[in-house]
C-alpha cells in the first residue's frame, strides 16, 4: 500500500482541511498557553509580571479547538 497516496487522498477531504487540522492546532496552542501560564502562576518574583494574558489565550483556544472539533465530528459523520 502506497502511503503517500493514502495521505493525499485523506488530506483531500474538506472536513480535514478546514476543520481537523485547525482544531489540532488550536488544541496544540492551549496546551502551550495552559504551560505558560502554570509557570507564569509559579514564578518566584510576582513583580515580573509578563505582556501575554495567558490565561485568556489558553481559553479562547480551548474553545475554538471543541468547537472546531465539533465541526470535525460532524463533517466526518455526515461523509
Amino acid at each position: 500500500m502506497d502511503w503517500q497516496a493514502t495521505l493525499a487522498d485523506w488530506l483531500d477531504r474538506d472536513w480535514i482541511v478546514w476543520f481537523l487540522l485547525p482544531a489540532i492546532g488550536t488544541a496544540a496552542l492551549a496546551l502551550f498557553a495552559w504551560r505558560a501560564d502554570r509557570r507564569r502562576m509559579r514564578r518566584s518574583d510576582p513583580d515580573a509580571v509578563g505582556w501575554v494574558a495567558w490565561r485568556d489565550l489558553a481559553f479562547w483556544s480551548t474553545f475554538s479547538a471543541v468547537l472546531l472539533l465539533g465541526a470535525a465530528a460532524r463533517a466526518w459523520l455526515r461523509g
